[in-house]
């Protein structure tokens, strides 16, 4: 099996973002590295991973015959993996990713195969939708942001809301993405610069209702903005596939710097340049392999 394509297929890059949602969930549940919770963070992490892998395969599995019109540079399209070899790679990250969350809770176990069965219903269905899409793919992140949080279950009930700003974030990113091969999507990233907004009026509700420091979260918060803000102006200015692609791009990684700001209103900053750490790693990917 070429090693290769199976990492280009599972997207390395965005998998990091994921981690980052975890470990920003576990700053909101009030702890980050007390030892007598070491072994249920790295199962949670370990769960994420495949989450995200399991669905980044099953959307090109789903993909497969509009990519080899639109993208056939896509690894299932360019045949260097066969559709049951992918097929195979996705159920095996999705087993050990429910495996991993039962292992550490109940409770852990159901939000994950809640994101599980979201992230196959965007796949095959929700993504065609221009409403549905977004918010299908918004929940995914949303509940990877409470899979962190479950490592303390009792947090949920206070703070399941917060699953709200991923929502608001990674539709504005998917409507982002529409229509990137072709261009001519400017009331879409419109749209998506407007809920960018949102997310950050959402941090000072928590300042004003949840234990955040928003002094503490705010420069973290105005690199995840400032970047995306950036980007989007780039791609409504000039409406080409490549600026599209280049804003997908930057949002996606952004996911890190987000979720370095809960991380910092709720834990410390010192946790919060942890998550960002996983950011030059992420670009360092993003580089050597597909985003997109």
């Amino acid at each position: 099996m070429d090693w290769r394509a199976v990492l280009t297929l599972i997207r390395p890059a965005n998998i990091v973002t994921s981690m980052a949602d975890v470990m920003a969930g576990f700053a909101i549940a009030g702890l980050f590295s007390p030892p007598v919770y070491q072994s249920d963070m790295l199962l949670l992490i370990l769960s994420t991973i495949g989450l995200y892998g399991g669905g980044i395969v099953f959307n090109d599995v789903f993909d497969f015959e509009q990519d080899k019109i639109n993208r056939p540079e896509r690894i299932l399209p360019s045949q260097r993996l066969s559709i049951q070899q992918a097929s195979i790679i996705g159920l095996t990250l999705f087993g050990v990713a429910l495996l991993a969350a039962f292992a550490s809770s109940v409770t852990s176990g159901l939000i994950a195969l809640l994101i599980m069965c979201l992230a196959l219903v965007y796949d095959k269905w929700s993504k065609h939708n221009s409403v549905l899409g977004p918010v299908n793919m918004g929940m995914c992140r949303g509940a990877n942001l409470m899979l962190g949080v479950s490592i303390l279950p009792s947090a949920l009930g206070e703070v399941y809301w917060i699953s709200l700003i991923p929502i608001l974030f990674v539709a504005a990113i998917t409507l982002t993405a529409q229509k990137e091969s072709s261009g001519h999507n400017k009331t879409s990233i419109g749209i998506a610069m407007l809920l960018d907004l949102s997310v950050v009026a959402a941090f000072f509700l928590m300042q004003d209702r949840l234990d955040l420091s928003m002094q503490s979260a705010g420069i973290f918060l105005l690199l995840w903005y400032g970047a995306n803000l950036v980007y989007k102006y780039r791609a409504i200015s000039n409406n080409t596939p490549a600026n599209i692609k280049m804003a997908v791009k930057a949002a996606v990684l952004s996911i890190i710097p987000l979720d370095a700001s809960f991380t910092a209103g709720f834990g410390s900053i010192p946790m919060a340049v942890v998550v960002l750490a996983l950011l030059p790693l992420s670009i360092f990917l993003a580089k050597k392999f597909a985003v997109t």
